[in-house]
């Protein structure tokens, strides 16, 4: 399935350190999904505090963050703890919502092959639809980028 902007997104239940969410129960507030490979690798990291440090200013515009990789409940628990993040993080061990959404990518690390997380986010509007992509995502730079999309947004 192809994803396109002004098209639903594809929803989901997925659990978090606290408890389930589903993305039909955000429906009225903006949504920022986004993809990452691994908790606590250094983009990653980098990415979650980037986030956090701006959580306010997407708080203002009616937005809800949300991290998602195939890392465990418990390794988010420590990866939330260690760098005091502002934002849930959801798990997908099995990889369906990462299907859903088109991020997994065959890779290559030390001439193997394997299926991993490219990292994307995506901008969901107060309706459940998509309002922006952005995929093979540079971590320098990104949250400004979205933060200046989301504000076009709510205009």
């Amino acid at each position: 399935m192809k994803l396109e902007i002004l098209k639903p997104a594809p929803t989901f239940v997925l659990e978090s350190d606290e408890g389930e969410i589903s993305l039909s129960d955000l429906t009225g507030q903006n949504v920022v999904l986004y993809f990452y490979p691994k908790d606590d690798t250094p983009g990653c990291t980098i990415e979650a505090q980037d986030f956090t440090k701006r959580i306010k200013d997407f708080e203002k515009q009616n937005c809800v963050v949300l991290g998602i990789s195939k890392d465990t409940v418990k390794s988010h628990c420590k990866f939330v703890e260690k760098y005091n993040l502002a934002f849930n993080l959801l798990s997908d061990i099995e990889g369906e919502v990462c299907e859903k959404y088109g991020v997994l990518k065959e890779k290559s690390m030390f001439g193997k092959k394997y299926f991993g997380i490219e990292r994307s986010t995506f901008l969901i509007d107060k309706y459940g639809n998509i309002a922006n992509i952005w995929r093979s995502v540079k971590v320098n730079g990104h949250v400004e980028e979205v933060l200046k999309t989301l504000s076009k947004l709510e205009k």
